[in-house]
């Protein structure tokens, strides 16, 4: 696979040769890398604000939010959402609760027999 074949095809009618057979003209050139500035420009900023470390805390918070949620949910006998990475998740929550009291409750029972 060539580098051309992985560029993107320009929209039909533009970029490619004209009706009469001459090639594009100036003006649909022009438009054409106008759009590809346009998109190449809409990508960068989609890039910065996915890749930026404020939008990564947003989305871990907003995560957690919501397993803590389902896992509340579960805890008062309504059950897993049926949606595979939230079930998932609230297990997980889960199972580190109950993974933090254990070793609290171990730690508090060796501290008594001292």
């Amino acid at each position: 696979m060539s580098v051309e074949d992985k560029l993107p095809r320009p929209a039909a009618g533009v970029g490619g040769p004209a009706p009469d057979g001459k090639g594009p003209t100036p003006y649909e050139l022009r438009s054409e890398v106008e759009r590809a500035r346009a998109e190449l420009g809409a990508t960068i900023d989609a890039l910065t604000t996915r890749l930026s470390p404020a939008y990564q805390a947003q989305q871990l918070g907003d995560a957690a939010r919501t397993a803590a949620q389902d896992a509340g949910t579960f805890l008062t006998g309504n059950g897993l959402p049926r949606d595979g990475d939230r079930a998932r998740n609230a297990k997980v929550l889960l199972g580190a609760v109950v993974t933090c009291v254990a070793v609290v409750t171990l730690a508090v029972v060796r501290w008594a027999r001292r």
